[in-house]
């Protein structure tokens, strides 16, 4: 079958066997979406019907969709935590699912502000490890001769914890990394990465950042992409990179292992890697001693093909800031997944970031839609939402996306905004919009991460005839002030420190970032009175990296860690107004006409 047939691509047919079946799985999912997702519901109502919660909405042996959505209700994490909690204090009765929960998986800790606990059950790791398998046949039709070469790809794990009950907690990549389906996976020239397995499993973040590093730098010719799971994670490993190049290229020059890295596995293991190489040591010294850090990606792994991270949603502002690193290089989003559950692939990998789509795989569980309409009145059991299944989505309709998983999650609410691009066969696809959440709240109005992310990008284009960025953000709603104001903490990359941006610019940018806020917040700002004018706080490079060695100190994951865009922690908030620069506040009120009420 030619690929044609299977998957569009102006590259020609699949490398391998392998990829032939891959493709034509992900072509068999797709061409029968709904009968997929009625079988799949079918076996989870089937499996779990003597579980105590399926229990309690008498579906009487029923697994067909109309039992299911007129008896069971649509439930978020609190409505779930009386059940999570018995589970994670011991209890091992069937209370969601028939199968053991096996562990926990925590969410991000910038997830609706907690660490939430998420049942999981073994065969989950079937299920990641199989669209994990999708990924590269999907990009080998875009970018030839990957198997020439090797991946640089920044992955950690976290310690992980346990639960009163005894059962461990921890991010789901951490479970994944330390699985037997990772660590024993089966050779593949398509897929193979220059850090070894000791590296990526040592739990200590900067030996495993280290000789991360050093293997991506021992084997730099190699290397055809460079990755992290986040944007932020490879920005990460370009600002380790700044602060430890010479301590790197003293090993390669040497050929012995800094005394920093004291791991018995990673020792062992780096032995076999690290030989004296005084040329590369002198390359490596060549290339970071000057402080030109432009397109140093491209400099020291010259034959990279792409970067693959994550940078949509709230990672869209980083994009900038990589360019600048890697001289433009195009920047491949492969997946979409969170500790739940894993959903689906970009078709389309090499795709524009803007234009970025994933196809919901609808194997992976059981998939409902509520139609996502601004300022609508919330449901509630009195008035239950109507739900869309995944085949019966509508082009350009924003969506919330609710889940029912083997594992025992039903109809539960992500928390994900979704919007429908289009259609691969049957299966809908979607632009991840936003988490749907409020960040900032002054008086009645409410700021959620996309606006504050468009406000952020606007503001930007006034920094642009400074050759100026802004590389990181967050937010706090500072209600200490009479009236109460916004506050935005900068951390900026001026490339040309004689020509960085003024105070007056600085402070047009508050003003533009007003301009771009919703009416309600425009209204308190002009007519209302009740909130200050918004205030910009420039902080030290290096500010935001030590809000990250904060968060991983207190047990966030540096897989998951993500910059909060809202802080209001009093030891953060200590640690930023400490590195503050400068303050800047808008000069002047922003338009907002009273006619355009509603």
């Amino acid at each position: 079958m030619a690929v044609d047939s299977v998957t569009s691509s102006p590259l020609g047919p699949p490398k391998s066997e392998k990829d032939f079946k891959a493709l034509q799985f992900i072509e068999e999912m797709t061409r029968n979406t709904d009968q997929v997702q009625e079988t799949v519901l079918g076996e989870i109502l089937s499996r779990n019907s003597e579980t105590e919660y399926l229990k309690r909405f008498d579906l009487a042996g029923a697994t067909d969709r109309e039992t299911f959505k007129s008896k069971v209700p649509v439930v978020t994490y609190e409505d779930l935590q009386p059940e999570i909690q018995r589970i994670a204090n011991g209890d091992r009765s069937p209370i969601l699912s028939s199968h053991p929960i096996s562990e926990f998986l925590t969410s991000s800790g910038t997830s609706a502000g907690e660490r939430k606990l998420m049942p999981t059950i073994h065969e989950e790791l079937d299920r990641r490890t199989l669209l994990y398998s999708l990924l590269m046949p999907v990009m080998n039709l875009y970018v030839p001769d990957l198997d020439k070469g090797k991946g640089l790809y920044f992955l950690f794990i976290k310690a992980e914890a346990k639960t009163p009950g005894g059962l461990v907690a921890r991010p789901v990549l951490t479970s994944y990394y330390k699985s037997e389906h990772f660590k024993t996976r089966p050779y593949d020239p398509f897929n193979v990465y220059t850090s070894p397995n000791e590296a990526i499993l040592c739990a200590d973040s900067f030996q495993s950042m280290y000789t991360q590093m050093l293997c991506g730098l021992i084997m730099r010719k190699e290397v055809l992409r460079v990755g992290a799971v986040f944007a932020s994670g490879l920005l990460r490993a370009i600002r380790f990179l700044q602060l430890n190049w010479r301590e790197l290229s003293q090993d390669i020059a040497s050929g012995t292992l800094n005394s920093k890295i004291t791991d018995p596995s990673l020792k062992e293991c780096m032995s076999k890697l690290l030989k004296p190489d005084q040329e590369l040591a002198e390359f490596i010294e060549k290339e970071c001693e000057g402080e030109n850090w432009e397109s140093i990606i491209t400099r020291i792994w010259p034959n990279t093909k792409y970067l693959e991270v994550i940078v949509t949603g709230a990672m869209a502002q980083y994009i900038p800031t990589l360019d600048f690193y890697s001289g433009g290089l195009p920047k491949a989003c492969t997946m979409y997944a969170s500790s739940e559950c894993y959903f689906g692939l970009n078709l389309k990998p090499m795709c524009d970031p803007s234009e970025v789509s994933y196809t919901i795989m609808p194997n992976m569980a059981y998939f409902e839609f509520m139609r996502h309409v601004p300022n609508a009145p919330p449901p509630s059991r009195h008035a239950p939402p109507r739900l869309v299944d995944l085949a019966d989505l509508e082009l350009g309709k924003e969506y919330e996306l609710i889940i029912t998983t083997y594992a025992g999650l039903c109809r539960y609410r992500v928390g994900d905004i979704l919007q429908v691009t289009g259609f691969h066969n049957s299966a809908p696809q979607f632009r991840f919009v936003r988490r749907k959440n409020v960040l900032l709240s002054i008086d009645s109005d409410k700021t959620d991460e996309a606006e504050l992310q468009k406000a952020i990008d606007n503001a930007s284009l006034l920094l642009k005839e400074f050759n100026t960025s802004v590389v990181e953000y967050t937010s706090y709603g500072d209600t200490k002030s009479i009236p109460g104001h916004y506050v935005i903490y900068w951390e900026l990359l001026v490339k040309d420190s004689a020509n960085s941006p003024s105070h007056e610019v600085l402070n047009r940018c508050c003003l533009a970032m007003e301009e771009s806020l919703n009416s309600v917040y425009r209204q308190g700002r002009v007519a209302d009175n009740s909130i200050g004018p918004l205030e910009i706080r420039v902080v030290k490079n290096g500010t935001f990296e030590e809000l990250m060695d904060y968060a991983i100190s207190r047990g966030a994951s540096i897989n998951q860690y993500k910059v909060p865009r809202c802080v209001n922690f009093t030891p953060i908030m200590e640690l930023l107004n400490s590195r503050v620069v400068s303050a800047h506040f808008s000069p002047s009120a922003p338009h907002w006409n009273p006619e355009r009420r509603r």
